[in-house]
């Protein structure tokens, strides 16, 4: 089999260290080839460029990107220019930063999520569903995170509203934050005398990194396009 040349960009964050980490444990499938981090430090055996070196890294089939807004233009750029697959979970991103990741699907395949897990991606077609055949049922999205998530509701929340909006319903929201949750998401469809409850729990964060990992190794040497989770499973 061979292996599928790795970039990591964004390696000091906590997906970035997660990705490392357990892509040691599949050498096999993956080849991490460089990391990049603001500082230019990072993983013992992997080679770490500054973000100001970005350019002369060597070469790879995919990049994930875990970084911050600042740094997603620069990385997007160098796998346009180099043909490489690009999957990003950055958040914050500008319209404008949409726009051009819209544009550069023109030229190599991209995927970006707010969330890699892939239960998650199942829950997306399971909420569309139950919302095309329960129309006039009320539907509801609670999610829970741990207290230094800030944003809220979070964007799983808001894809997965997405889902039932494409589906005919209309959405509302409630967010939690408490201890250390990791990631719960239920969405509630309810009707007279009867509810329906869609849970997903993550118990840990390895399976957003373990996610990403799989759909970078799926979206390596495809056509280009913009995919999502759901069509790499």
């Amino acid at each position: 089999m061979t292996k599928i040349r790795v970039l990591i960009h964004g390696a000091t964050g906590r997906m970035g260290q997660a990705l490392l980490r357990l892509s040691k444990e599949a050498e096999a499938r993956y080849d991490v080839v460089a990391a990049v981090s603001r500082s230019g430090e990072g993983e013992a055996g992997v080679p770490v460029f500054p973000v100001s070196q970005l350019h002369a890294v060597p070469a790879f089939d995919v990049a994930i990107d875990f970084s911050l807004p600042q740094g997603f233009d620069d990385i997007l750029a160098l796998c346009v220019a180099r043909k490489a697959a690009f999957v990003s979970g950055t958040t914050g991103l500008s319209t404008q930063q949409e726009t051009t990741l819209q544009a550069a699907a023109s030229n190599i395949p991209v995927l970006w999520a707010s969330n890699f897990s892939l239960g998650i991606a199942v829950l997306n077609q399971l909420v569309e569903s139950a919302a095309r055949a329960l129309p006039n049922w009320d539907c509801d999205i609670v999610e829970a995170h741990h207290t230094q998530k800030k944003d809220a509701p979070s964007g799983t929340a808001l894809t997965l509203g997405q889902a039932a909006q494409a589906g005919g319903v209309t959405p509302h929201y409630a967010s939690i934050r408490a201890g250390d949750i990791v990631g719960e998401h239920l969405v509630q469809f309810t009707g007279t005398g009867e509810r329906i409850e869609l849970v997903h729990r993550a118990s840990n964060r390895d399976i957003f990194a373990r996610g990403a990992l799989h759909i970078a190794g799926r979206l390596a040497g495809r056509p280009a396009g913009c995919y999502q989770v759901i069509d790499l499973l």
